[in-house]
């Protein structure tokens, strides 16, 4: 009989010890896949130091993201009038200029804000004296009136 005593309180102190395996038996592997997949999320997958996390704009292909603010046909004109500056005389520029507001006239109430810009952008890379020397009556004389401003 003592044998038989000994299997039943083995028995019963192995019952609340199987329940609890089997508990985390189940949820173990459910604790460890969550705290993975929290830990590839916040691991820098786009290579630049400033943003540690991954963003669902990260994973959007290009095609598929909204477009950006869209600029301004405007803006484009004087930011490509403004780089051709650097590369070429401000003769040169203001001609692309008239040519830009001759072929698409909606151009126009714009071209006096982008000659003046122009004109002030000429005297700080040529100088006062030879960006005035470039001066002609471009947008009603704007380039000559940046040229002016930037002087003074």
């Amino acid at each position: 009989m003592k044998h038989s005593i000994t299997t039943q309180t083995r028995r019963s102190h192995r019952g609340p010890a199987r329940r609890v395996g089997r508990s985390l038996a189940l949820v173990l592997p459910v604790v460890l896949v969550l705290s993975g997949t929290l830990a590839v999320t916040r691991v820098n997958w786009t290579g630049s130091p400033a943003s540690s996390v991954l963003t669902a704009s990260d994973v959007i292909p290009a095609q598929a993201a909204p477009k950006a603010i869209a600029h301004a046909p405007e803006d484009v004109l004087r930011d490509r009038l403004m780089s051709e500056l650097h590369e070429k005389n401000p003769g040169v520029v203001l001609t692309h200029l008239q040519e830009a507001v001759n072929g698409r006239p909606s151009l126009a109430r714009h071209c006096s804000a982008i000659a003046r810009a122009l004109g002030k952008a000429a005297v700080r890379i040529y100088g006062a004296s030879r960006a005035q020397s470039y001066a002609r009556p471009v947008c009603d004389t704007s380039f000559a009136t940046g040229v002016l401003a930037a002087r003074g």
